[in-house]
């Protein structure tokens, strides 16, 4: 089942902070299995639950290019337990926050502990996309969106035209 992403407008006031997954069970499985259709149908490399209206610390993640095998990861309750002093910049988007793209500078390398689908306590250290990706969706989870890494002048410009994006749009579907 495809979950419709929500529309995050982007309000510097409301920040919701997801709270952690207190039990994974086939709800949790089948909540990461339907992240992940939202994910692939959008098209998209990653998905926050908050992102579809739900404040816990899930994401989901899939880097494999077109034409290549699936390879879905689930992350829940992920904590950032070291980044690089070395930086990297990635030109970012987000579902959220459809038809903008943005450079935004992060730590290269990123070590992240998260338990996996089946409860399993996982490690990685990721680099390159993973390390973006998992940045940027963990920001989601912390109440963050990759415009607050952006310029002043070029954020209010997204924040303009995303309440004018507002006004044109059903509002049930659409967060601060």
């Amino acid at each position: 089942m495809t979950i419709k992403p929500l529309i995050i407008l982007p309000d510097p006031l409301l920040r919701l902070v997801s709270k952690p997954v207190e039990r994974i069970d086939d709800a949790t499985r089948k909540f990461a299995r339907d992240m992940l259709d939202t994910m692939y149908d959008a098209p998209g490399i990653g998905l926050a639950a908050i992102q579809v209206g739900e404040p816990l610390r899930m994401l989901v993640i899939d880097l494999a290019k077109e034409g290549e095998e699936p390879a879905p990861m689930t992350v829940i309750n992920p904590e950032i337990v070291s980044r690089s002093d070395d930086r990297s910049i990635y030109e970012e988007g987000c579902l959220s926050i459809p038809d903008y793209y943005a450079e935004v500078e992060r730590p290269a390398k990123v070590r992240v502990k998260y338990l996996d689908e089946n409860a399993k306590e996982q490690e990685v250290e990721a680099d390159g996309l993973l390390a973006t990706c998992l940045q940027h969706e963990i920001d989601h989870l912390d109440g963050v969106l990759f415009i607050d890494y952006i310029s002043k002048l070029k954020r209010d410009m997204v924040m303009k035209k995303f309440k004018k994006l507002a006004k044109d749009r059903p509002p049930s579907r659409m967060v601060g």
